[in-house]
């Protein structure tokens, strides 16, 4: 658009140029209009067709003087060309109309050619060349831009590869290294006890180690991104959290879980974060409030979800906590459009409330 504009004021400055000189053939006066329009459509089309826009100023002001044009489009030109055969064959096109022009008015004044020749045809061309190589200066700067931002890039993704790689190692070297050994002690505790109780839960112990291991490692086949595809888990869904309290309670601990039969159906990306909140405000209340009672609430309505889990406050302190679980709960609701609290609630316990919306916002 601003070269169409630019365009259209050069056109009509040259327009204004000629129209002010005197009509060049009295006998004529016909022939001047038309050779003044084409002119100026050659001027105005100088940018799509520079080569033809030069040769027809150049045969319009043969037949035609003044000649404004001709220095504008022999600019246009050597700018979009450069120095190529077009540039050559518009300079010749435009000191043959000189010479003409010259020998037509009489013996030719050497000195008035010679500045018309540096002002008409040297002049143009050299600043029509200097902007093609402009032009062709940025250009090569901005791919070389381009290409260092994507060098950039590369070398960021490989710096993220390469950390994916450490830290699947780290992980597959101590956290698999762990839960291996406990799921193998586990299991040598359910073959040598003699009581049934210890038994089974040195058998969910190992279950929950057994399971937890074929997670990590599925993990770390996606962080090391070199390895063979990993077996695809299914993802969790709302109807999962029953399991989540009834694992908890084989466990040993205590939790009263009031949840609607049949579980409500929800869309996947929110069941997937009700059941990882539901699971690590299980996992928080049994690790730092161990032996008290733990309640799982859900309930739905027209317009949203909710799930609680609350605990009372324990006196001893339980395991230590990094204070990450809370932030992941937070990120999770919020991505799918819910909101979560989690904090004392003022009675001598602590509650995690997570809500979502059911009902897709209408547009204003």
């Amino acid at each position: 658009m601003r070269n169409h504009l630019i365009d259209l004021a050069v056109a009509l400055a040259v327009l204004g140029l000629t129209l002010t000189g005197e009509l060049p053939d009295a006998n004529r006066p016909w022939f001047w209009p038309i050779a003044v329009a084409v002119m100026f459509a050659a001027v105005l089309l100088r940018r799509r067709f520079p080569l033809s826009a030069m040769l027809v100023s150049v045969g319009v002001a043969l037949a035609t003087p003044p000649f404004w044009g001709t220095s504008v489009t022999l600019y246009t030109v050597a700018s979009l060309r450069g120095p190529r055969w077009p540039t050559a064959v518009a300079v010749l096109a435009e000191i043959g109309l000189m010479v003409s022009f010259s020998r037509l008015s009489g013996p030719p004044d050497w000195k008035t050619f010679g500045l018309a020749l540096v002002l008409m045809v040297v002049v143009p061309t050299l600043a029509g060349l200097w902007m093609h190589q402009r032009a062709a200066l940025l250009a090569a700067l901005r791919d070389r831009a381009e290409q260092a931002e994507r060098e950039r890039d590369l070398l960021g993704e490989r710096a993220v590869a390469a950390e994916r790689r450490r830290i699947a190692r780290e992980m597959h070297d101590v956290v698999a290294h762990r839960v291996s050994i406990v799921a193998l002690q586990a299991g040598a505790l359910s073959v040598r006890a003699k009581e049934e109780e210890t038994v089974q839960l040195a058998e969910i112990i190992r279950e929950s180690s057994s399971a937890a291991l074929n997670e990590l490692r599925d993990i770390l086949q996606v962080l090391r991104d070199d390895g063979p595809e990993p077996r695809s888990l299914p993802d969790p869904t709302l109807g999962g959290v029953r399991q989540l309290a009834d694992d908890l309670v084989a466990a040993g601990a205590r939790v009263r879980a009031d949840l609607p039969d049949p579980m409500p159906d929800v869309p996947d990306p929110i069941g997937r974060a009700a059941y990882r909140i539901v699971q690590e405000a299980l996992t928080n209340a049994a690790k730092h409030a161990p032996g008290t009672t733990i309640d799982v609430r859900l309930s739905t309505s027209d317009e949203g979800l909710v799930v609680e889990v609350a605990n009372p406050l324990a006196d001893s302190a339980g395991l230590p906590g990094a204070g990450y679980g809370v932030i992941g709960m937070r990120e999770r609701a919020t991505l799918t459009g819910g909101t979560l609290r989690a904090g004392p609630d003022g009675a001598g316990g602590y509650r995690v409330r997570a809500a979502f919306p059911l009902r897709a916002e209408e547009p204003c």
